[in-house]
């Protein structure tokens, strides 16, 4: 994919799937994202084992992908290392959104993918984590049929 098909991919899917490192390995679950400004945010709720084992090691590995046919196939393959931004959990509180790297925009980004809605709303049961890609890579099999 082009950078701009690889946002517009980005933007248009819903579901992420996280691998994070925990002390018995490997651990990966689906999880809703938001894309802006080459960064791939996600809304993680703080009691999972995703948060726990990022708080240890803050590597991790995404995967966001679509098509159901082999000609079909598209995706994008992030690895990076995750950083908290606000409070935790979130419920709102003010941000100065230069120093929280754009939060504020992701969060109506996210509202308006996810829920249909102008603002964000915290149920404080969640938090926001900030990956900055390390390395992406992607992929688009429908372009095969160009070749």
């Amino acid at each position: 994919m082009t950078d701009a098909e690889r946002d517009e991919f980005l933007a248009a899917e819903r579901t992420a799937r996280v691998a994070t490192i925990g002390a018995d390995g490997p651990h990966a679950t689906p999880l809703w994202f938001g894309w802006h400004d080459g960064c791939i945010w996600l809304y993680s709720i703080t009691r999972s084992r995703r948060w726990a084992d990022l708080q240890k090691d803050p590597r991790l590995a995404i995967v966001v992908d679509a098509g159901d046919a082999y000609d079909e196939l598209r995706g994008v393959e992030i690895t990076g290392v995750a950083e908290v931004v606000a409070e935790v959990p979130r419920i709102g509180e003010p941000v100065d959104d230069v120093s929280c790297g754009g939060l504020l925009d992701v969060e109506k980004l996210f509202a308006a993918k996810y829920f249909g809605l102008v603002e964000m709303f915290h149920d404080g049961r969640h938090a926001w984590l900030k990956v900055t890609p390390i390395k992406i890579s992607s992929w688009d099999f429908r372009k095969l049929a160009d070749l």
